[in-house]
């Protein structure tokens, strides 16, 4: 029996450890069919390491969102080891400490531009950078952290959220000609280095979660959210763009 993903080409960014939904995309879609190649940025090594526990190792590509050299180059690269990508999946997110944990107010406009780059504009530009690879049918998806309300510690990474969820109704409208769907999966909390490095963000905000959500939620396990990752790169989504795709037990659904 074929796999969701069997044949599919699929570049993944943003794997800083093993316990990065990133990582545990690429596991899944490995697992269905799919052949994966990895961005890293920093510690190339370490991405390198962890892409060796995929059930396949996949090849590491260096990729800084900010470096117009680096995406210039991206398609080639990416050519080295595909012929083509029918997925992309933008797991990308960067706030200054100034910008989270509670400073809102204070935060200079020299960091906030910081994570609006590496937050919300990364992701036209890993498409655009990335376009000369993709056909009709393929499928572009982002992380995102419900951005409709203010979350406590979020701060400036919520706004940049929100510039996300916004920059994806955009490419969805821009490259919806082209048979290219773009959407965002909006998972609830999970415990990964990123989620760590917000201050207060796990007393505040995972805290409590599975309490509060209809369906059982482990901030341990990125599992779920990392098959509904792969769901969207399928074709089984093929009329759904512009989307932001709700994966974190049902909280979004309900008042206080």
């Amino acid at each position: 029996m074929s796999g969701l993903l069997e044949g599919k080409r699929i570049l993944i960014t943003g794997v800083i450890t093993d316990a990065s939904i990133a990582f545990h995309a690429a596991k899944v879609a490995q697992e269905q069919g799919a052949e994966v190649v990895l961005t890293g940025y920093g510690r190339l090594s370490l991405v390198q390491r962890i892409a060796g526990r995929l059930p396949e190792p996949a090849p590491v590509i260096e990729l800084d969102v900010t470096d117009e050299e680096h995406l210039n180059s991206l398609a080639d690269r990416v050519r080295e080891h595909v012929d083509g990508l029918d997925g992309v999946l933008h797991s990308i997110g960067f706030a200054p400490a100034s910008c989270l944990g509670g400073g809102f107010l204070d935060a200079p406009w020299s960091d906030v531009a910081t994570a609006l780059e590496v937050s919300a504009y990364s992701m036209k530009s890993l498409a655009t950078a990335t376009l000369p690879l993709l056909g009709e049918g393929s499928s572009i998806v982002g992380m995102d952290f419900d951005a409709r309300v203010a979350w406590p510690s979020y701060d400036w990474m919520g706004v940049a959220k929100a510039a996300l969820e916004s920059t994806t109704r955009y490419l969805a409208r821009e490259l919806g000609p082209k048979g290219i769907r773009v959407n965002l999966v909006a998972a609830g909390p999970v415990r990964t280095m990123a989620a760590k490095s917000i201050p207060g963000f796990t007393d505040l905000v995972e805290a409590g979660w599975s309490d509060r959500s209809p369906l059982p939620w482990d901030v341990d396990d990125p599992t779920p959210v990392a098959k509904s990752i792969c769901a969207v790169l399928s074709d089984w989504l093929p009329k759904t763009t512009g989307s932001m795709i709700m994966v974190d037990g049902g909280v979004h659904a309900l008042g206080v």
